[in-house]
């Protein structure tokens, strides 16, 4: 009867783990813009958003990553602070801040507007902003769990810049994380 139990539970993970996988491989998985920012040769005023998407493959289940998008007053580009373990793969930092697509499918995951910011008194905001990123202590350091990690990054910027005012959900893993 043991045996048997065993052999179930076998059976039984190998149908759980086989369901964690959406069928897409990262590579080809969708990096495009949701169509949530708005485009900033048009829009003229400041804008910050702070953007979650859920996590690759089976951690999706519970777990989100999160980002941080501003956009100054009069740019056409939005610049993206993140920070992507992946990176760290190929000897590249992974903390990055540069000028890209701010509302990026994570991986084929639509991502959702944590806290958006706009116009008047914007600019300063960004500025704290980009200095909380740049002062941020983990820089080359990255762990899934219990942090840091991308959310813990987030949950830096915001204990640095609580004018923010964002709460980041149960779902930020690692947003709690204190060395």
């Amino acid at each position: 009867m043991k045996r048997v139990r065993q052999l179930l539970a076998f059976v039984l993970m190998g149908l759980i783990l086989s369901s964690c996988s959406s069928g897409q491989d990262w590579r080809t998985a969708s990096r495009e813009s949701a169509g949530i920012a708005p485009d900033p040769y048009v829009t003229k005023e400041a804008i910050v958003y702070v953007f979650g998407a859920d996590a690759w493959g089976w951690r999706g289940w519970f777990a989100i990553h999160t980002w941080i998008a501003a956009k100054r007053t009069g740019e056409t580009v939005y610049t993206v602070y993140d920070v992507i373990n992946w990176r760290s793969y190929r000897n590249q930092p992974i903390m990055r801040i540069y000028p890209d697509i701010p509302d990026r499918y994570w991986f084929g995951a639509k991502p959702r507007v944590l806290k958006e910011h706009r116009g008047q008194g914007v600019d300063e905001l960004i500025d704290a902003v980009d200095k909380a990123a740049h002062s941020y202590p983990w820089k080359t350091t990255y762990k899934a769990f219990p942090g840091p990690n991308s959310n813990t990054f987030t949950a830096w910027i915001t204990r640095q810049v609580p004018e923010l005012a964002l709460d980041l959900p149960f779902s930020a893993i690692g947003s709690g994380y204190v060395e």
